[in-house]
C-alpha cells in the first residue's frame, strides 16, 4: 500500500494495489503493521457501512472532540464520492485548510483522516457505499459539527448537494460558533 501524502498534516491518500491472475484479483485493504511502522495509528475498533442510494447525498461536516477525536480510515465500496477533511487543529501547519480526494471502488484508493479534522463527502454517482473504520466508539456528546458551506473553509465541491440531512443543512459557520464563545 502506497501512502502519499496531502496537505493535511497527518492525512494520507492510500493507494492499495490488486494481484491479478486468472482467478480474480487479491488486495490488501488494511495491514495494522504496515500502519504502525509509518507511524499512523492502526487500531479501529469500530467499522461503519455507509451507503448513499443518490449522487449528490452530502454527509458532513463533523467530527469528535477529544477525548474522543477519531482517526478515520475511509474507502470507496461501490461507486465514488468526494471525500473531504478540514483541519480543526490549531496547532497544526495546516489549521483550517481542507483537503478532498475522489474515492472510487474501481481505484481502491482510501483516506486517512487523523483525529481533530472534520469529515464530510458528497456522493459522485448513485448508489455509492462507503466502508470507513474508525479508532474510536460514537461518543454523541463529543460530536462537532460545522456548515458544510462555510466560506471560512472554502471547500470547493465538485458538484451542489441535492439531499443533505436537516442536522447538516442547520450547522452554524465558524465566525458564528467564535462569536458566541
Amino acid at each position: 500500500m502506497e501512502l502519499i501524502p496531502t496537505p493535511i498534516a497527518g492525512a494520507f491518500v492510500l493507494q492499495s494495489r490488486a494481484f491479478r491472475d486468472q482467478r480474480g484479483a487479491y488486495t490488501r485493504l488494511f495491514c495494522q503493521q504496515d500502519f504502525t511502522a509509518a507511524g499512523l495509528h492502526g487500531d479501529f475498533p469500530q467499522s461503519n457501512l455507509l451507503q448513499n442510494p443518490q449522487r449528490g447525498t452530502l454527509r458532513g461536516l463533523h467530527r469528535q472532540r477529544d477525548p474522543h477525536g477519531e482517526v478515520k480510515v475511509v474507502r470507496a465500496l461501490h461507486g465514488q464520492v468526494f471525500d473531504v477533511a478540514v483541519d480543526m487543529r490549531p496547532d497544526s501547519p495546516s489549521y483550517l485548510q481542507w483537503y478532498g480526494v475522489t474515492l472510487c471502488s474501481e481505484q481502491q484508493n482510501a483516506f486517512y483522516i487523523p483525529a481533530g479534522c472534520l469529515h464530510g463527502l458528497i456522493t459522485l454517482t448513485d448508489n455509492a457505499t462507503l466502508f470507513y473504520q474508525v479508532s474510536q466508539g460514537y461518543a454523541p456528546q463529543f460530536e462537532e459539527c460545522y456548515a458544510w458551506n462555510d466560506p471560512a473553509f472554502g471547500i470547493e465541491w465538485p458538484i451542489a448537494p441535492t439531499v443533505i440531512s436537516d442536522k447538516d443543512r442547520s450547522q452554524p459557520f465558524l465566525a458564528q460558533r467564535e462569536a458566541l464563545s
